[in-house]
């Protein structure tokens, strides 16, 4: 049994899908982030090393100074032949301190050492200096520097100690690490920002790609124009030539299904000819198949059109004129109905007129043939990011049940038998719009209580 490929995780797919500029941005952020972190992190440790080994130092040269300057005395002693110069040591608890202790005596210290005492630690005197920090002042946490020293001609081993409060290093320290914090972030900022714009003018010529096929589309221009960059010149040049080609097969299917419809409707005409006068039963079955051929070729070709003006560009309708010519037309076949028209003047198709005329004739034909006298026919326009017209058709006929709505737009369907008709039209108009990208939705008429037929088609910008 073969197992079913892993499903990928909802962040893949959206890092997959998502905005190309968005992806870019989030690679570019998190390597600008990553380097930030990683030199900053070196800068700090650097930085604060050069700081501390500053500190040190200075203790060491206390250390030194006390070498200097420590002795023996008559009884074994220790003792300094001088004082050292800085005045903290002579002041209790003042953060610097020094210490030297030999086994046997107690320690000489600083006076500002007071009643506390540094604790001694056993190092070979063959080694230099060490450093480390302490906590045996509470409160007063330490930098201290020792080492163990032997002095000429004497076999005693004396421990030498210099250490001073951490709170001058650690607030150097501090300040190193925000100065780098934010010196950082600004920078950081700064090179997102760049990443951001560097992304958007590098995409650029995709978003303007967008907006040519959107015209293409909307029928303002025929095809995408060739001004871009080397790079994506020859995605444009493919897309250019796929529309080409597209546009090619589109009319040649139209000329097809209208060459093979019209070879059709000639035998059909002959073949009426002949059972027209005639009024045996087998004339009349001939006759009403016919028609109902001739409205299925009908039906077919209106739909080849309909494909083949699809994917023309520069193609508009103006709706008013359209509706006007059509409630002209109808009112001579039903001289009994009133057809109104209200709504938008100004609107206009983005198809062809004949396709128009069609749809919208067949829906006004159908409010007059099976009302009782009142069409009302409106023209809105609709809002938002993609715009569309809607051609609302009511009558004050009996409706149609709702559960019977969706089964009236097959071929053939027909609520109505008693008048005549093949029960096409509304198949034509829904085939029709749908290749537009419209659509028809059938329901009730709010002011003259029949049915309402709503088609909803593309407007051109």
């Amino acid at each position: 049994m073969t197992r079913a490929a892993p499903r990928e995780s909802r962040f893949g797919q959206l890092f997959l899908r998502g905005s190309l500029s968005r992806r870019m941005l989030a690679v570019s952020a998190l390597w600008i982030i990553t380097l930030l972190l990683i030199g900053g992190y070196a800068l700090e440790r650097t930085v604060g090393r050069i700081i501390t080994d500053g500190f040190d130092e200075r203790l060491r040269s206390v250390i030194t100074a006390l070498i200097a300057t420590v002795e023996l005395g008559p009884e074994g002693e220790i003792r300094l032949n001088r004082s050292l110069g800085d005045q903290r040591f002579q002041e209790p608890y003042s953060g610097l301190y020094w210490q030297i202790s030999m086994a046997g005596q107690e320690p000489l210290r600083s006076r500002s050492l007071w009643d506390r005492a540094l604790t001694p630690s056993t190092f070979d005197a063959s080694k230099e200096p060490v450093a480390y920090d302490s906590n045996d002042f509470e409160g007063d946490r330490l930098r201290v520097m020792e080492r163990d020293i032997v002095l000429p001609e004497s076999p005693i081993v004396l421990h030498v100690q210099a250490a001073q409060n951490r709170a001058e290093l650690d607030g150097q320290l501090a300040r190193v690490r925000a100065t780098v914090l934010w010196s950082l972030g600004v920078l950081g900022i700064g090179l997102i920002g760049m990443a951001a714009l560097q992304t958007g003018y590098g995409l650029w010529p995709l978003r303007r790609i967008s907006d040519q096929i959107s015209a293409v589309r909307s029928g303002t221009v025929k095809r995408v124009s060739s001004d871009f960059p080397s790079e994506v010149s020859p995605m444009v040049a493919e897309l250019n030539e796929l529309l080409d080609h597209t546009e090619a097969q589109a009319e040649a299917a139209r000329m097809h299904a209208g060459n093979l419809a019209h070879a059709l409707k000639t035998p059909l005409a002959i073949v009426m000819n002949e059972a027209e006068g005639q009024t045996n039963p087998l004339a009349l079955t001939v006759r009403g198949q016919l028609a109902i051929m001739r409205r299925h070729i009908d039906h077919h070709l209106a739909r080849a059109r309909a494909l083949g003006r699809r994917s023309a560009v520069n193609v508009r309708a103006e709706v008013w004129p359209a509706l006007e010519g059509l409630r002209r037309a109808i009112s001579r076949i039903y001289p009994d109905v009133t057809i109104d028209l209200d709504g938008d003047r100004t609107a206009i198709f983005q198809g062809e007129r004949q396709d128009l005329e069609e749809m919208a004739g067949n829906l006004i034909e159908n409010a007059a043939k099976y009302g009782a006298g009142r069409v009302f026919v409106t023209v809105l326009r609709t809002s938002g990011p993609e715009r569309f017209i809607e051609i609302v058709v009511e009558d004050d006929g009996p409706g149609i049940a709702e559960k019977e709505r969706g089964r009236i737009f097959g071929r053939g369907a027909r609520l109505d038998t008693e008048k005549p008709g093949t029960g096409l039209g509304l198949a034509i108009v829904k085939d029709v719009a749908e290749i537009y990208g419209g659509s028809i939705r059938l329901g009730s008429s709010d002011d003259l209580g029949g049915l309402e037929a709503k088609l909803r088609l593309p407007a051109a910008f």
